[in-house]
């Protein structure tokens, strides 16, 4: 396993962009699959259906990985910035991919402008997972931010009932929001203020703690901002606007 790091860690690059192309295959099988008839008749919702379907992959599979490797190496939960394993640098480079393409899709789409806030926080993911990968660095702390992925699980399946226009009344829209509220305070929430804690408590003694911190604390302000909109349009049955759905902050 350690021949096997070693050899990856001399081309991160080149993995990472492997991993983008697979992706991006995913992508296009993922076309091959018939769309809520609802949901075929407009463009917009066609290509926002794929891209939340290759989202949802991405994850069930970094969110159950991330647990995985904090099961298998507890110390990267208070060893933020040294500690790490084969397992949980591997993941890096999987979820790095994924964000890398998911920005691309969402420029060459023509989708941008509506999309601007979910590739700002790529932006932001993508430069900190990268630092992570070419410095061995802080390759625990991004383990841990993908905790989030456990929420956006539920996250991303609740905007899929949304596209398909299944009622907010139903059965499966409510266990569903349920599980997101419950799962956005614990792996969302949780993940990051603990993050922006640690980076405060340690700041002196961090590299680049900074920017960071300056990173943290703009995900921090998009993620209670989109946290206040969804208790608002599930829970407190505020009217929904439909050019909303084209937001990241979606209601």
């Amino acid at each position: 396993m350690d021949t096997w790091l070693n050899e990856v860690q001399k081309y991160p690059a080149l993995y990472v962009l492997c991993c983008s192309a697979a992706f991006r295959v995913l992508h296009k099988l993922l076309q091959t699959v018939p769309c809520p008839r609802i949901v075929d008749s407009d463009p917009w919702k066609t290509w926002k259906w794929k891209n939340l379907t290759v989202s949802l992959v991405h994850s069930l599979l970094t969110g159950t990985w991330a647990l995985a490797c904090v099961l298998q190496h507890p110390a990267m939960v208070h060893e933020i910035r040294s500690a790490y394993t084969p397992l949980s640098y591997l993941l890096i480079i999987v979820s790095s991919g994924y964000f890398i393409q998911d920005a691309g899709d969402i420029i060459f789409s023509g989708y941008a402008k509506e999309s601007w806030e979910f590739l700002l926080h790529h932006f932001l993911v993508i430069w900190c997972f990268l630092y992570a990968l070419f410095t061995h660095h802080y390759v625990a702390g991004a383990v841990v931010a993908l905790f989030v992925e456990v929420n956006s699980v539920f996250l991303h399946a609740r905007l899929l009932l949304k596209l398909a226009r299944v009622s907010q009344s139903s059965l499966i829209y409510s266990i569903i929001k349920l599980f997101n509220v419950v799962t956005y305070v614990t792996f969302r929430l949780g993940a990051q203020f603990y993050l922006t804690w640690f980076l405060i408590h340690n700041y002196s003694s961090l590299d680049h703690a900074f920017y960071f911190l300056v990173t943290m604390v703009l995900m921090n302000i998009m993620i209670l901002i989109y946290f206040y909109r969804l208790l608002r349009t599930d829970f407190f049955g505020k009217r929904r606007h439909e050019n909303s759905a084209r937001k990241f902050a979606e209601d």
